[in-house]
């Protein structure tokens, strides 16, 4: 289980070597083993990769909690319960990810160099118990679950596009005034509406809807757009807490945002008692809550005057 699972991280057999200290031809038949036991192909190879069958991403989840559960019965049995070491699997979304979680699993290591990390950066929404991980950093409304929640902080919703942008098109002082506008989209944020909350005492979500200028499925991207004028974004506050800061980009509508969306640093039940978890955890949850709190007072900087109209045709640098 340890080599199939090392061939998934990994992605190749040629990986799962490396990372085992097993030949190639001792990994093939580790493979092999598991395949002839259950009775079904786990595997599809080719020369280049290595794909998952559906019996395959089932057992591969079984697998890394079963292996969990395995390392922590044998750390618990060698009484090593106070000493980090083994492998931390943690979860975040991409910008989050190497944006901010990044260079606080960088600094963990070198502090604790018995722990190796394993994050996994993804726009989806990943079951922290099936897919083995340890912890998450989660930016949402988190339901009631048995996940145990560390509040990092909030972010805000914002819609924000450049001065110059601001300058050369109609003015932005209601919902409506969108209708006028270029709209970068993004998916998770609405591709041909964004909701605000209910307006003039009405109990009913406002809803704006637009055909977007523009829809992609980056926020970078979204935000290099806005930040070269081509038009008004909504994204979370802490995508363009800098560029707010230096000026490129202006909150539009702060009236009517909705409320800030709190962040948490989630794990399962019981696994702040696993020694590399709770390591973790008391690193990285100070770091977190000060980065986000330097993010917030970044975005609600006051915004710039507005720059004059160029007369002629603009560059979009």
């Amino acid at each position: 289980m340890k080599v199939f699972i090392a061939a998934l991280d990994e992605g190749s057999l040629a990986g799962a070597s490396r990372r085992t200290g097993r030949s190639a031809a001792a990994v093939s038949r580790a493979i092999a083993f598991l395949e002839a036991h259950v009775g079904v192909p786990l595997l599809h190879r080719t020369t280049r990769s290595l794909k998952l069958s559906e019996a395959g991403e089932r057992y591969a989840l079984a697998c890394r909690k079963l292996l969990t559960d395995l390392e922590e019965a044998d750390r618990q049995a060698a009484g090593e319960r106070s000493l980090p070491r083994g492998v931390l699997a943690i979860s975040a979304t991409v910008f989050t990810g190497v944006e901010l979680l990044r260079p606080i699993v960088d600094a963990f290591m070198e502090e604790f160099p018995t722990v190796s990390v394993r994050l996994q950066l993804l726009e989806r929404p990943v079951n922290l118990i099936e897919e083995g991980m340890d912890l998450a950093l989660r930016i949402t409304h988190l339901p009631d679950s048995s996940l145990v929640a560390l509040p990092v902080g909030e972010v805000r919703r914002v819609v924000v596009a450049s001065p110059r942008y601001l300058a050369t098109h109609p003015r932005i002082a209601e919902l409506s005034d969108l209708g006028k506008h270029q709209i970068i989209a993004m998916a998770h944020m609405g591709q041909d509406s964004w909701t605000f909350p209910p307006q003039d005492g009405s109990s009913v979500p406002h809803a704006v809807t637009f055909v977007p200028r523009l829809a992609v499925n980056n926020v970078n991207a979204a935000v290099a757009s806005a930040v070269d004028g081509h038009g008004v974004t909504r994204v979370l506050s802490y995508h363009v807490a800098s560029e707010i800061r230096q000026g490129l980009l202006q909150v539009v509508l702060a009236e009517a945002e909705p409320p800030p969306v709190p962040v948490h640093l989630v794990t399962p039940y019981g696994r702040l008692s696993v020694p590399k978890v709770r390591a973790f955890v008391d690193f990285a949850l100070p770091r977190l809550r000060t980065r986000f709190a330097s993010l917030a007072r970044e975005a609600a900087v006051s915004p710039p005057a507005p720059i004059r109209a160029r007369r002629g045709r603009m560059s979009a640098g």
